[in-house]
């Protein structure tokens, strides 16, 4: 009798669990969630009609230069959409930057949520020809983030394939072949700082063992001219490996895209008194693949500084007028998102806004945060499509859920890559524009 009752808890519990892993791999796409979602091409590799210039690659590498394909977007749409809360009284005045999975465009608005200015420019009338090497296709039909001077001007990126540079009025002013990715930060000097990446035959890491002959996506930091030149790019693995940061390396988990870094920030003197590794000619990194954020010295070629344990698979850390650090912790709150201000000296965290009272906030894959001028925090949960600002009591004074739909049959919300909140003062002129389409 006791066996029966034994083995009739084992047959209940097993589909218990299941059920409970299977919605966990579906939300967080976990194990088997990539296998099950491959579309035919994923699942049988088909070699390309032509070599592309990463001839050593194989047709699987090839097919996973992006390694992780960002898409236009993952949820089912909802019902509301468009500007939810505003409390005037309590929210940053300003415009609203916002650039989505919907369509290669970046839209101006106001806090109402009224269309201001667009810019937009399609991959083909960028690029028309073959860019020599393999890319995401679904990386064509968006950009993934961008960045807009106070004159109209404006840089984009098209995920892993380039950045391009537009005036106020949507013309071509000059685009970069690059696979740049992820970010675009403008230096002190002026200079444009972005990340790449190159298929590279793997360097001796020591600390982890490669197949013989494998190869990995090296991220870089690329600096460019205000005109759109190269000018400087250093291995962010090579960095590594000549650090005493070099044990991060244990921490991979996927032997191709071994580091994908997410963001990179440039810094100045202001804070180098108090905090030595914070100075000119370094940047800030966020080292995803590893869970880290650190500081890479580019005269040097070396990471001077690094952080872990505070956050796993972040994004968008960001130097605050304080010194401290602002930093979109993704998964690390029991699976779900959180924001924190750290001290990066005594690694207290002096701030946080996560699940709980607030509800449900969870964006597995990318979104970002920005510290405002009276002190709220501007968050974009990216994969549910949705940006939200709270006081430094997490109280959600401002909420603005994508319009804009994604997938063959527009059944998704379009992915809410950024918000980013901008000085009306400043952008006056583009306020004034035709908002276009």
């Amino acid at each position: 009798m006791r066996r029966r009752i034994v083995l009739a808890l084992v047959l209940g519990l097993v589909p218990l669990a299941a059920f409970a892993w299977g919605f966990r791999a579906g939300k967080d796409r976990l194990f088997p969630y990539r296998h099950l979602t491959r579309t035919p091409a994923e699942a049988d590799p088909q070699p390309a009609a032509a070599p592309a210039a990463d001839s050593r690659a194989t047709a699987v590498d090839r097919g996973r230069l992006t390694a992780h394909p960002y898409l236009g977007g993952y949820r089912p749409a909802p019902r509301k959409s468009g500007i939810t809360v505003h409390r005037a009284a309590l929210a940053q005045p300003g415009l609203n930057l916002v650039v989505s999975g919907h369509a290669p465009e970046a839209l101006l608005m106001d806090m109402s949520g009224k269309p201001l200015h667009r810019w937009r420019k399609s991959f083909e009338e960028v690029w028309s020809g073959p860019l020599g090497f393999a890319e995401d296709e679904t990386h064509r039909t968006f950009w993934r983030r961008a960045y807009v001077f106070p004159n109209g001007d404006l840089l984009a990126i098209f995920e892993g394939i380039g950045i391009l540079k537009l005036d106020r009025d949507s013309n071509l002013l000059w685009e970069h072949q690059g696979r740049c990715h992820h970010h675009i930060a403008i230096g002190p000097e002026g200079g444009i700082y972005t990340l790449a990446r190159d298929l590279v035959d793997c360097p001796p890491l020591g600390v982890r063992t490669w197949t013989p002959g494998a190869q990995i996506l090296d991220d870089s930091v690329l600096v460019l001219s205000p005109e759109g030149k190269p000018l400087r790019k250093v291995s962010i693995t090579r960095a590594l490996l000549a650090s005493d940061y070099a044990s991060l390396l244990e921490n991979v988990h996927d032997e191709l895209d071994i580091l994908h870094t997410n963001t990179v920030f440039p810094l100045d003197d202001r804070f180098a008194d108090r905090c030595p590794m914070f100075r000119a000619s370094h940047v800030l990194l966020s080292i995803r693949g590893v869970h880290a954020v650190a500081v890479l010295d580019l005269e040097a070629e070396r990471i001077t500084w690094a952080l872990s344990g505070l956050w796993t698979q972040q994004h968008q850390p960001t130097l605050l007028a304080s010194g401290n650090l602002l930093v979109l912790d993704n998964n690390g709150h029991h699976g779900r998102s959180k924001v924190v201000e750290i001290d990066p000296l005594t690694q207290e965290v002096v701030w946080s806004y996560r699940d709980g009272v607030h509800g449900s906030f969870h964006t597995p894959a990318s979104g970002s945060a920005q510290r405002l001028a009276n002190g709220n925090t501007l968050i974009t949960e990216s994969d549910p499509g949705r940006a939200f600002e709270v006081t430094p009591a997490g109280e959600v004074v401002w909420e603005y859920v994508n319009p804009e739909r994604a997938g063959d049959r527009r059944e998704r919300i379009a992915t809410l890559f950024e918000v980013v909140r901008l000085d009306e003062e400043t952008f006056r002129s583009l306020a004034s524009g035709d908002p276009g389409r």
